[in-house]
């Protein structure tokens, strides 16, 4: 559609995840209109977090150095892991304030028909953190959908034999949803998960 640098920059924008054509258009002139002071900003950030950013070598969270700031935090319990698919996932859940233990990000999750398999994701760096024997829990907080469940399936089925109390994730109905709204799979584990209330 657009020649030049100016169709060279809607291309690449539109390969990236979630940007369509229409939003890759809109940036890009977005950016053509911008001070070139921001821009270069852009660029330099850009090109740092290409430089030092980095996968932590314990856990596979974001770092900047080789250990992340959680992996290098005494407070922490290394008595229970959390396993997730993405370093996003791992914000989210220290957004809670709830998990004082470590993580696992495997960088994905089993997906047959995209060609991922358990030899794909860091599932054997995760067995070896898990037979240093200090580990009691693993948490598996893989997403509610078929490649997650898929994933948390094969994770229990690989732990369990160890002696480990595996847990997964409750999934069930938003806070300030209406169960008018849910799906039937939604409203089934809301049941499955659901709890005493304490008097």
């Amino acid at each position: 559609m657009y020649e030049g640098a100016l169709g060279d920059l809607v291309d690449e924008l539109g390969r990236l995840p979630g940007i369509g054509p229409k939003s890759a258009q809109r940036i890009a002139f977005h950016i053509l209109g911008t001070d070139k002071a921001d821009v270069d900003r852009l660029a330099e950030a850009l090109r740092v977090v290409k430089e030092r950013v980095r996968f932590c070598e314990i856990c596979g969270n974001v770092a900047t150095e080789e250990k992340c700031r959680i992996c290098r935090d005494a407070r922490r319990t290394d008595e229970m892991i959390c396993v997730v698919e993405e370093p996003k996932d791992v914000i989210a859940i220290e957004r809670t304030g709830e998990f004082r233990g470590r993580y696992h990000v495997l960088g994905g999750a089993i997906n047959p028909l995209d060609g991922v398999g358990p030899e794909d994701l860091r599932i054997r760096e995760l067995m070896t953190r898990l037979q240093a024997g200090v580990t009691k829990e693993l948490v598996i907080a893989t997403d509610p959908n078929t490649e997650g469940e898929a994933t948390a399936t094969y994770l229990a089925l690989m732990i369990t034999p160890m002696g480990l109390t595996v847990s997964r994730l409750a999934s069930g109905l938003p806070v300030g949803g209406d169960l008018e709204y849910a799906d039937e799979v939604t409203l089934g584990r809301a049941f499955e998960g659901r709890r005493t209330v304490q008097q």
